[in-house]
């Protein structure tokens, strides 16, 4: 499968991968970022460059005339901290911005959009883990609310209208490209802090976990979605897929396993906890297994090395 796509964020850490892999398959690729955390280094040679915001009436208008077949969405406001300080904010960038470029995207002709989600916030907290695409769903931060209206509305927009849409409910994405000095790339954060001799800052006890996934591996979730025939919409979890490893670790040994990986001696020290943060997290990925043949290929090691000597060479 060929054609033109638009990706929202795609100066952006996971955007710009997926921007490198369509353009590889053969895809014309346009990137819309207004740049607010993306670089435009990031966007690839070959691909078009527009700098608007997802809720604008340019956004809205590219997608209108564009001629795109694909729409693959991972612009977003993604801070757990800054949704719960002003969900406003988080709910126009988020659920305002996908309808502005749905609307567009209908009158354009898209057959199919491809949505960034979380599976690491729309399901909740639950000692029932991995969990799997059907679990139930309960966001513990706007954010995470922000996520699951995004894919409610697709959901609706695929009954209505026969958009084919598929939302990837990623876990803890890292690699290369993740901004060191956000909130919301642990992994980039500890990279970073080694790479300056700084200590690692562990927020609560650490033994809150996550599901951590590499960017490349995501890449190909991403080429596997575009591809796919999604069933007829009967229920939300129809239409979404988990992309993650299915195990969890804890921060503690995220940090511990950072300091290997960077063959450092280095310092950990604890914070107070954050508002808004789950307490643990994985995702069964069995459905991209099952539909897609789709599996991790980076483990953790690697990808954290992976990820440290890319941070080496930013900052040299």
């Amino acid at each position: 499968m060929t054609g033109r796509v638009l990706i929202t964020g795609g100066a952006g850490f996971i955007g710009s991968h997926v921007a490198d892999r369509y353009l590889a398959e053969g895809f014309g690729v346009t990137v819309l970022d207004d740049l607010s955390s993306g670089k435009v280094e990031n966007v690839p040679e070959g691909a078009e460059f527009v700098q608007a915001d997802v809720g604008s009436e340019e956004a809205q208008k590219l997608l209108a005339t564009g001629g795109f077949t694909v729409l693959n969405h991972h612009a977003a406001q993604m801070d757990v901290r800054a949704s719960v300080d002003d969900p406003v904010f988080d709910a126009r960038t988020n659920i305002l911005g996908l309808l502005n470029l749905l609307k567009g995207a209908r009158e354009g002709g898209v057959e199919r959009v491809v949505f960034a989600s979380s599976g690491g916030v729309v399901y909740g907290e639950s000692d029932r883990l991995p969990h799997a695409e059907g679990a139930p769903k309960l966001p513990v931060s706007p954010y995470g609310v922000s996520k699951l209206t995004s894919e409610y509305y697709l959901a609706t927009y695929a009954t209505l209208f026969g958009l084919k849409t598929v939302s990837l409910r990623y876990a803890n994405v890292y690699g290369p490209r993740q901004n060191p000095h956000g909130e919301a790339g642990v992994v980039a954060i500890f990279g970073s802090r080694l790479r300056v001799g700084e200590a690692l800052t562990i927020y609560g006890d650490g033994a809150q976990t996550r599901d951590y996934v590499c960017v490349t591996d995501v890449v190909e979730a991403n080429v596997a979605a575009t591809r796919w025939d999604p069933p007829a919409v009967s229920s939300l979890d129809d239409v979404a897929v988990n992309v993650g490893t299915g195990q969890e670790t804890s921060v503690n040994e995220l940090a511990r396993s950072m300091l290997q990986a960077a063959a450092v001696d280095g310092q950990i020290r604890h914070a107070a906890a954050r508002p808004g943060e789950l307490q643990r997290s994985s995702v069964d990925i069995g459905k991209a297994a099952r539909e897609w043949g789709w599996r991790p290929q980076v483990s953790l090691v690697d990808g954290l090395r992976l990820t440290y000597e890319w941070i080496g060479e930013m900052v040299a």
